[in-house]
């Protein structure tokens, strides 16, 4: 390969998504929190997105959409912030490496659905 060209070892394509989920969560002191949140950038793995509630690394999160009430179990990868009093959440699917082809399509229906 030359090294001028880009390997872009991606396992799906990232797209461009703002929609509104809910991130249900267990807090430090034993509660449960809820929180509003954005995504901005998803794919079938994981993504991004930016909530008031300052999560840590490899914290289960659940994200739930509002208007149906489907929920995704994510892990929290990676948090940045805040910024403009928000924190940027890097997220992946649960479990990480165990998505069957069977399941991309309820992956998929849950972020085409999301801005409904």
């Amino acid at each position: 390969m030359n090294p001028t060209e880009r390997l872009d070892l991606r396992k799906s394509r990232r797209v461009l998504l703002q929609a509104v989920v809910t991130i249900q969560t267990i807090l430090p002191d034993g509660r449960l929190g809820r929180v509003q949140a954005f995504t901005s950038v998803v794919n079938a793995h994981g993504g991004l997105l930016q909530c008031t509630l300052k999560l840590v690394t490899d914290q289960r999160i659940l994200l739930i959409k509002p208007n149906s009430g489907m929920e995704l179990g994510c892990r929290v990868v990676r948090v940045e912030g805040p910024k403009s009093a928000l924190y940027e959440i890097q997220f992946s699917l649960r479990p990480i490496l165990d998505i069957y082809p069977n399941d991309l399509w309820l992956i998929s229906a849950f972020w085409l659905l999301a801005g409904s």
